[in-house]
């Protein structure tokens, strides 16, 4: 992360410097004693990333002579390894419930809501159509402007919009770290809502995916399954994954070993029902977790496709509450449109406290079996 140091006589102003320097508006510059010896350096970088310390220097200020591919692994292994940190005491102290504990002021200037470009992730979906209606209602509220857009094919969107007129973005859903990284190049303040990036440090807001489907395996074990299979895309978002873990911690404390099906965990949803076809029947589980709602529509039809019945001989779960009409044994019910509002909150709060430690922001979500649909939904 770079540093910022305000001069102390002009404090509208500020420098960026790499972590471990300080540098005043004069140009003059030096080295923290406390960093001296401690920071990462571009040449162990470089051993990380397979590349010269050449091609570092290049990439991390950004300059030309590296291809965008070779930029941003060197980017992305530069965060990994710590190179962005900051001092711990160069943190001010300041109370991270400021905006949503005090009573809220009127501000100015635009929001940019980023979506990514991907069809299932827009303002018409079951899942973020809420959050976005949490983002808009919330900045209505604020008096503050919204400006939406969809992730541009190219890194270099603010060749088109001017960063000086955007106080603040927030992504919704898998943003490409091309993108991230350009916001984060030029110092607009950031919160990602269910997505994170290793190479880019910023605040983020999440359901809490792992506490919540951990308890959904807990109940069913305890209602008597026994045989559990997982279903979801994992490499398609961190969510995905963290229910995946949630589901791996529920079945170790219950100490239940589950066989799982790689099939399932792919990427297209046709090879998950060909996964369910190709299963011998006596390895049908008992109940298969799901990663969402629409993944647990899917499978629930692979089942049926081989007249396998559900729920009595196959339990489905899935997890969003975005299917209310399938017999979906139980799902989680996550309040989307809080998600999006928190997602506001924490940016105005970032605003204001530019330097302080990034936050991860969790939002419960509610364990629903299936007749509990109508009674959250009224």
């Amino acid at each position: 992360m770079l540093i910022m140091k305000p001069n102390k006589t002009r404090m509208n102003k500020t420098c960026f410097v790499h972590p471990g320097f300080y540098a005043t508006l004069d140009g003059k510059s030096g080295k923290s004693g406390e960093q001296m010896g401690k920071r990462v350096t571009m040449q162990q970088i470089a051993d990380a990333a397979g590349v010269s310390k050449f091609a570092v220097s290049r990439a991390l200020t950004g300059k030309p002579g590296v291809s965008e591919y070779t930029r941003e692994m060197i980017v992305r292994t530069a965060g990994q390894l710590g190179y962005f940190k900051t001092d711990p005491k160069r943190y001010p102290v300041s109370d991270p419930l400021s905006v949503s504990a005090k009573p809220r002021k009127k501000c100015e200037g635009t929001i940019l809501v980023l979506f990514p470009n991907i069809r299932s992730q827009n303002r018409s979906s079951l899942y973020w159509g809420p959050v976005f209606d949490g983002i808009s209602a919330r900045l209505n509220e604020m008096g503050m402007d919204i400006l939406t857009l969809t992730e541009p094919s190219s890194d270099h969107m603010f060749s088109v919009l001017n960063p000086e007129a955007i106080r603040g973005v927030i992504t919704v859903g898998t943003i490409s770290t091309s993108v991230l990284l350009e916001i984060y190049r030029l110092r607009i303040p950031l919160v990602m809502v269910d997505h994170e990036d290793s190479a880019i440090h910023a605040d983020t807001v999440f359901a809490d995916n792992v506490k919540c489907m951990k308890e959904m395996v807990l109940m069913l074990a305890a209602k008597g399954y026994k045989r559990f299979q997982f279903a979801g895309q994992l490499p398609d978002a961190v969510s995905f994954r963290e229910r995946w873990l949630g589901y791996r911690m529920g079945l170790e404390e219950m100490n239940l070993k589950a066989e799982q099906h790689p099939g399932l965990l792919v990427q297209e949803y046709i090879e998950m029902q060909q996964t369910i076809k190709d299963m011998k029947h006596e390895d049908i589980p008992e109940v298969v977790i799901c990663a969402n709602d629409h993944t647990a529509f899917i499978i629930m039809e692979a089942l049926r496709n081989r007249a396998v019945e559900v729920p009595e001989r196959c339990a489905v779960t899935g997890f969003d509450n975005t299917r209310t009409d399938d017999p979906i044994l139980a799902t989680a019910y996550i309040p989307k449109e809080h998600l999006g509002a928190r997602a506001v909150d924490q940016l105005l709060w970032r605003m204001n406290n530019p330097e302080a430690p990034h936050e991860r922001k969790l939002i419960h979500a509610a364990l629903m079996m299936r007749d509990e649909y109508h009674s959250i939904q009224t």
